[in-house]
């Protein structure tokens, strides 16, 4: 799993030699700055790293505890929940929601779980054809209705009928179109309150969809999410076509919501938990050289 995160930050490693053509054991802070504006680390939070390094050379250990602090909050604790688990996925049209969802759902399959899925995106006709294609592809059972239908009517159908049946997770698709903002935020919030109504405590969890490949833009995206409805993770998609790995530093930092997965293939299987350690070490070794002096 590792040298599968780091194969999926082969372009922000290409972006970084641009700056630095070579690994070395330490850079100055300078050189820093510049490797990781270069690898898409938003430039307040590489001011913030910069200037709390009180050293002129800089060593992996050094950054890897100043990566750390950025995301040194995040931690997510699933909340207590009656079956099914109901979870509301949000994002832009475009960010990889259909695909992520398909990921989403292959993952509790694999796990011995029983998965309905609600397409709850009723605006777009190609966006309920496209989860119930990808619902066909992975063998999982869907609740759809044409488009212009209630979401939020759709959203209540996929957990009733979950409950009744004995699932084990419910994932729901909505629309995801800013540009109408006031609207938008309207039909998530009165989905929310229908799905409570269909079930306790429901959604358990509110999970945004960001696309990697727009780096830092993504954050005022999320920004707007979260304050229509309240994110509790984010699952970032396209990671292994983006040179832009440094912008998940900044993402968690400015957030500070939890990142579950990210998305590294178009495979139903191409999703990873994130793990904090792991990913920050992959992209110290984008930067590093070994210390053979060890």
């Amino acid at each position: 799993m590792f040298n599968f995160l780091k194969d999926s930050l082969e372009k922000t490693a290409a972006a970084i030699k641009t700056v630095a053509p070579k690994k070395k054991i330490t850079f100055t802070k300078e050189e820093l700055e510049n490797i990781l504006l270069e690898a898409d680390v938003e430039y307040r939070l590489v001011e913030i790293i910069i200037n709390e390094i009180y050293q002129d050379v800089v060593t992996r250990e050094i950054l890897r505890a100043k990566l750390l602090a950025t995301m040194a909050w995040m931690r997510y604790i699933e909340p207590k929940f009656t079956p099914p688990f109901v979870e509301l996925i949000v994002g832009v049209n475009g960010a990889g929601k259909t695909t992520t969802i398909a990921k989403l759902a292959t993952k509790y399959k694999n796990e011995g779980k029983k998965v309905l899925l609600g397409a709850g995106d009723t605006f777009r006709a190609a966006a309920i054809e496209q989860l119930t294609l990808w619902a066909k592809k992975v063998d999982i059972p869907i609740v759809a209705s044409k488009q212009g239908h209630d979401s939020s009517a759709v959203a209540f159908d996929t957990i009733d009928s979950a409950k009744s049946r004995g699932f084990d997770h419910v994932i729901i698709d909505t629309a995801g179109r800013l540009h109408t903002q006031t609207n938008l935020a309207n039909e998530l919030k009165k989905i929310k309150r229908i799905c409570e109504k269909a079930h306790e405590g429901a959604p358990h969890r509110t999970i945004l969809i960001v696309d990697g490949t727009q780096g830092n833009s993504a954050i005022a995206q999320a920004q707007a999410f979260n304050e229509m409805i309240g994110i509790d993770g984010i699952i970032i998609t396209k990671l292994d076509g983006t040179a832009k790995g440094g912008s998940v530093f900044s993402i968690a930092y400015a957030l500070e919501i939890p990142i579950l997965y990210i998305g590294t293939g178009e495979k139903a299987e191409n999703l990873m938990p994130f793990n904090k350690y792991e990913f920050i070490d992959a992209m110290l070794d984008v930067i590093f050289d070994v210390d053979t002096k060890k």
